[in-house]
């Protein structure tokens, strides 16, 4: 059994994603980012980070110490799933390096650059003109990426659905707050619809969905982006 700590975020939702599409049994644990539940220390025992996602898998690799298998950082958690149930990472060596460096494109740009366009167009306490523009023009050209790419293969990697789609799609889900126009990538958008409608997508974006709010307030603002985020723990 694999328990998920984690919550209804892009990075969240990928775990929750790839672990409905591969089919293994799951327990999900909510970590209110917004309440400062990942600085407990039950939490930082297994995300050292104080990020989501984190898995404890009771059947997993043996550790030095003995304790249950647990990972941090939802690339490596995708890579191990994928290796586990040997699906969504190709064998072969060419296609298995092409979907890992599309997954280090995710982790490396999309996820940084979406998520500072999230912050400061939607989260900053006020507007600063030059963040804005900056991250929305990357933001952009990052689309502008992944359109040319998607132009050439039906999936980021190739032409299977792979860990390097389950990571991207869940940040493309917000693309209106990051000033992104989907008809100005067509590739992307037939690309995003298509994935939108799988069943185990379906089902993993709901994964705690219910339990987020969809607005923070300032408490949750200031754990998130202030003293506390920056607090020895």
């Amino acid at each position: 059994m694999i328990d998920v700590y984690s919550w209804a975020t892009p990075n969240g939702h990928k775990v929750h994603i790839m672990l409905e599409e591969t089919g293994l049994p799951y327990t999900v644990h909510g970590v209110d980012i917004g309440a400062g539940d990942q600085f407990t220390a039950g939490f930082l025992a297994i995300s050292p980070n104080n990020k989501i996602p984190a898995i404890v898998d009771s059947e997993g690799p043996k550790t030095v110490d003995g304790k249950a298998f647990s990972l941090f950082e939802s690339g490596a958690i995708l890579i191990y799933l994928a290796e586990k149930t040997g699906r969504f990472l190709p064998a072969d060596p060419a296609a298995r390096y092409a979907t890992l460096q599309w997954l280090m494109f995710q982790m490396g740009s999309i996820g940084p650059m979406l998520g500072q366009t999230h912050h400061f167009r939607v989260y900053a306490p006020e507007p600063i003109e030059y963040a804005i523009n900056r991250y929305t023009n990357e933001a952009r050209r990052l689309y502008g990426v992944m359109d040319t790419q998607l132009g050439k293969t039906a999936y980021l990697a190739g032409n299977d659905y792979t860990i390097a789609d389950i990571a991207s799609f869940p940040w493309t889900r917000s693309w209106k707050n990051q000033g992104i126009e989907l008809d100005d990538f067509p590739n992307v958008k037939r690309w995003h619809e298509e994935i939108a409608t799988r069943p185990a997508v379906l089902r993993g974006v709901e994964v705690l969905a219910d339990a987020r709010q969809p607005l923070m307030d300032d408490k949750a603002k200031e754990v998130l982006f202030g003293a506390t985020q920056y607090a020895k723990h």
